[in-house]
């Protein structure tokens, strides 16, 4: 990202995370999405040689391995990357992401971000008085709730910024660059991992729409629980 963009977005991400008052959150990371996504549709522009598409494996420790790993995995997925979760390896869950340089780099940023976001979410959460088990299903499902519709959100962001780069410039053909580029990514994934099998995560804790309400205002703020779960990709 052009660093005086990178610079805001940073900042704007420290303030979310420092705040403990949901609308200021919200409000910050509102300013945030719409700086990447936007970003993110400037990448396009041609500047200098073709680039190809790149990838990074990032190892996610425990406690909670899985869940963060799918929270990195959605965020990517949603800024046009595409992740797979390798599983365990070298001390935590392992997330594989392609993608082109600038949607690397802003999935980064801001899963480092929710991650942050995240954890300290679910610290203040109180699971209903039961036993040990029950109260770790319910965080369990209050991080899939969180994951879920941070993905809802950021995928609608990106949406809106498509949008409205075909309005300001109709000629530039922003849909058909974007399918050009997932192609280019999808081959990439295909000439590592030939065989992928798709996954979605179950749960039986009761935290998932508190989880989802937690997840709405640490992104954008806006309403609306995802119907389902969104799936996980996994190499086979």
């Amino acid at each position: 990202m052009r660093e005086r963009t990178l610079e805001r977005v940073r900042k704007l991400l420290a303030k979310a995370e420092r705040t403990d008052n949901e609308h200021e959150r919200a409000t910050f990371m509102a300013a945030a999405s719409a700086l990447m996504a936007k970003h993110g549709i400037d990448s396009l522009a041609p500047a200098g040689p073709r680039q190809a598409p790149g990838d990074r494996i990032v190892t996610l420790p425990p406690p909670w391995a899985r869940e963060k790993a799918r929270l990195v995995s959605l965020v990517a997925q949603a800024l046009r990357c595409r992740p797979l979760l390798l599983g365990h390896g070298d001390g935590g869950q392992r997330v594989h992401v392609f993608g082109f340089a600038a949607d690397l780099e802003r999935a980064d940023v801001l899963a480092t971000s929710l991650l942050l976001q995240m954890a300290s979410g679910l610290a203040r959460v109180r699971p209903p008085e039961a036993g040990g088990g029950a109260a770790r299903a319910y965080r369990r499902s209050w991080l899939l709730g969180f994951t879920d519709e941070v993905y809802r959100l950021l995928r609608e962001a990106e949406r809106l910024a498509e949008e409205r780069a075909d309005a300001e410039a109709p000629a530039t053909g922003t849909a058909l660059v974007l399918a050009d580029r997932r192609a280019e990514v999808e081959r990439a994934v295909a000439a590592r991992y030939p065989r992928i099998r798709l996954s979605v995560p179950r749960t039986s804790g009761t935290g998932y729409h508190d989880g989802a309400e937690a997840g709405r205002r640490a992104d954008l703020g806006r309403t609306g629980v995802p119907d389902r779960p969104a799936p996980e990709l996994a190499p086979r």
